[in-house]
């Protein structure tokens, strides 16, 4: 991959993708607009009055276009119906109608909303996972009969005014597509272009794309996928295609803010995205405030860059290939002897920052393993501590003795700044040393120096602005190889931009023949923001690199608690799909197709089984997208009628029309049949045990 990757202006500074402008209804999105925020109602499109209520609460939180489910004939007509009621009420949101399996539905709801949403995957395709071999010949007849159904709205479409979402699910592609390319970016690509194309030949182009998946880096690589598609085609008038951004299925509460964040928040750093949905098992009220705050914080960064000169780092990849996730091949950090090994084969690893060396370490350490007691299922794998002067190195030996009388057994790395970081060295499990403007490089070198002498491990941070990140990290690089250093690893610790930061840091290292050099990222808590921004900003800052395979280490700090900033980092690995911590639940946002009260359900579940560590389950309430979203889940409970329950195993469909009554037990039975079920443990036992470590 040589130069700007083609998906993105730059790969080193946030540049948001040219794109023409299209209207919905009396909203404008695309080229200079800001980030429109979207949600879906989740009522029955039957109920006109609820629907609108519904709507008239989105609105009111600063929705700007509402998606509404027409799964037959009856829902669409009522589209009309739901329009008269919202202008009767002064409410002139622009409405999507979400169209699955039903052209027909579509061709009425055309008549009615300022927007269609098909999915190619099954506009006009019934899934029956079935293995064939296709010839060409019969992949092009199975495209243009998928073509003929399609290119009717097409045409309505055109005559109307009316704008198109082609809507691409990772869960949910057509058979052709997924015997020929699998359930991978590049079918979910395909089967997008196949619809684009009949757009196209029919001269119509107020077409926006959407990406969607429950995996983040599934999501990520596949619009990045396609906005490479779409750059190396003929642009349409007015410039390229606008985008609708979302992770479906994220979930509830802190993980579905994490998931949303990584996987929206990476794609808005890559400036894709004019559109955005965070997609919550919750009322869908409560989006809207979470997609606000993410977009808010994208299209600051995009402002800020705007005033930016790009690093000087000319045309450097930062990884193999940014259309699938692979981790960086690092090497291993440290010995083992004083602590987890990071980098390597090893996991992503998750440290602590304590602050400054405590005077009194006995209270401090002791506060400390109450903290992380809270959490006995996490392990803490770096305890970083801040030493500004001598007489702090002086209290290292007291605080190292107060952790272990309080159980605290990680390895202590030390932050120190200057020539009195050589008495840190005998208490260090690493030192992490400052590159900066100001500090010289005689001193750099006699720490390097000094930590291979001692056989611990240095983490060079680089500090400083974005555009003196290649400096700072080709004087740490020269300083180490001066020293006879190898075990070292390089952290960003910039003003502004930290995911590009990341991505320059990888670059430099791959162009100065160190690619196997570690990185750790660092995120702080900024004291402006309120706990949600705080929460989506360290998801953001950190997931993002995560998904391109870039961090061997990961800490964040700010929150005034050990045991929320250690389970904070951890969720943001599970996020990202490095590590498994709890119980992983892929849980769809509810909308007019569900079958069950799914935040109750899903609520419910979570009660049974939140204690099975490393598991997925799924919780979907309808089969449109539910077989294939939740490919990569252990288990899966699907609504399939009014009161009814599939229960999966995998991708295998092993129970039909379980009653919602039995289905909870039910699929408890199956967890415990394949092996994956553990008693609840008792957590007063589990925080004395850890207390007692």
């Amino acid at each position: 991959m040589a130069g700007a990757p083609g998906y993105t202006a730059s790969a080193y500074l946030p540049r948001r993708r040219a794109t023409r402008e299209l209207r919905v209804g009396d909203v404008w999105l695309g080229a200079v607009h800001p980030i429109r925020i979207q949600s879906m109602t989740t009522t029955d499109t039957l109920d006109t009055r609820a629907t609108a209520d519904q709507t008239e609460r989105l609105v009111a939180a600063g929705c700007e276009i509402v998606r509404i489910t027409a799964p037959s004939l009856r829902e669409a007509e009522n589209l009309r119906e739901i329009q008269t009621e919202l202008r009767r009420r002064g409410l002139r949101v622009p409405l999507v109608a979400d169209i699955h399996y039903t052209p027909n539905a579509a061709m009425i709801a055309a008549e009615h909303v300022e927007k269609v949403r098909v999915n190619p995957g099954n506009y006009a395709d019934r899934k029956r996972f079935e293995l064939r071999e296709y010839s060409d010949a019969q992949y092009r007849e199975e495209v243009e009969r998928a073509a003929e159904r399609f290119r009717p709205l097409v045409r309505r479409l055109k005559q109307l005014g009316r704008a198109l979402r082609i809507g691409t699910n990772h869960g949910s592609l057509a058979d052709r597509v997924m015997n020929r390319y699998g359930d991978t970016p590049l079918g979910m690509v395909e089967s997008a272009l196949e619809f684009l194309e009949v757009c196209e030949n029919e001269g119509y182009y107020d077409v926006v794309f959407s990406m969607k998946a429950s995996n983040p880096q599934v999501a990520v690589h596949a619009y990045r996928l396609l906005a490479a598609r779409l750059a190396a085609r003929r642009e349409p008038p007015g410039g390229g295609y606008p985008f609708h951004v979302g992770v479906t299925e994220a979930g509830d509460g802190e993980d579905g803010r994490i998931k949303s964040a990584i996987g929206i928040g990476a794609l808005l750093e890559d400036g894709l995205g004019d559109t955005i949905r965070v997609s919550l098992t919750e009322d869908p009220v409560k989006e809207i405030p979470v997609a606000r705050a993410l977009a808010r914080l994208c299209e600051e960064r995009w402002e800020s860059a705007a005033r930016l000169p790009p690093p000087a780092c000319g045309d450097l990849p930062y990884v193999a290939d940014a259309y699938a996730h692979r981790r960086r091949d690092t090497r291993s950090l440290g010995d083992g002897a004083r602590g987890p090994v990071s980098g390597g084969s090893h996991p992503v690893r998750v440290e602590l920052e304590l602050g400054p060396t405590p005077v009194a370490a006995g209270p401090v350490a002791e506060a400390l393993a109450r903290e992380l007691a809270e959490h006995p299922e996490l392990v803490l794998e770096g305890l970083l501590v801040d030493v500004p002067d001598t007489d702090a190195a002086a209290l290292l030996p007291s605080l190292a003795h107060a952790l272990r009388e309080a159980g605290v057994a990680a390895p202590l790395h030390v932050r120190a700044e200057g020539r009195f970081a050589l008495d840190c060295v005998p208490h260090a499990a690493r030192l992490v040393a400052a590159v900066g403007v100001l500090v010289r490089d005689e001193t750099l070198l006699e720490l390097a120096r000094a930590a291979a002498a001692a056989g611990i491990p240095m983490e060079w941070s680089l500090r400083g602005r974005l555009a003196e990140v290649p400096r700072l990290a080709q004087r740490a690089l020269s300083v180490s190889a001066a020293a006879g250093l190898e075990d070292f690893a390089l952290s960003p610790d910039v003003d502004a931009h930290p995911v590009h930061a990341a991505r320059l840091v990888a670059a430099l290292l791959l162009q100065h023949s160190a690619a196997d050099v570690p990185v750790v990222l660092r995120h702080r808590r900024l004291p402006t923001d309120d706990a949600e921004t705080a929460l989506l900003r360290a998801a953001l800052d950190l997931g993002a690199p995560l998904c391109d395979g870039i961090g061997d280490a990961v800490s964040v700090s700010g929150w005034q608690d050990a045991g929320a900033e250690l389970a904070l980092a951890y969720r943001i690995l599970q996020g990202a799909r490095l590590r498994s911590s709890w119980t992983e639940y892929i849980s769809c946002p509810s909308c007019g197709r569900t079958l069950f009260d799914l935040e109750e359900t899903t609520a419910r579940i979570k009660a049974r089984t939140s204690h099975l560590r490393g598991v997925k389950i799924a919780v979907m309430g309808c089969i449109v997208n539910g077989p294939g979203e939740m490919a990569d889940a252990d288990f899966g409970y699907v609504g399939s009628g009014p009161g009814l329950v599939d229960l999966f195993v995998g991708h295998e469909r092993v129970e039909r029309k379980v009653p919602q009554a039995e289905a909870d037990e039910r699929l408890v039975e199956l967890i415990r049949e394949h092996g994956r079920w553990q008693d609840p443990r008792d957590e007063a036992s589990d925080r004395a045990s850890a207390a007692a470590r």
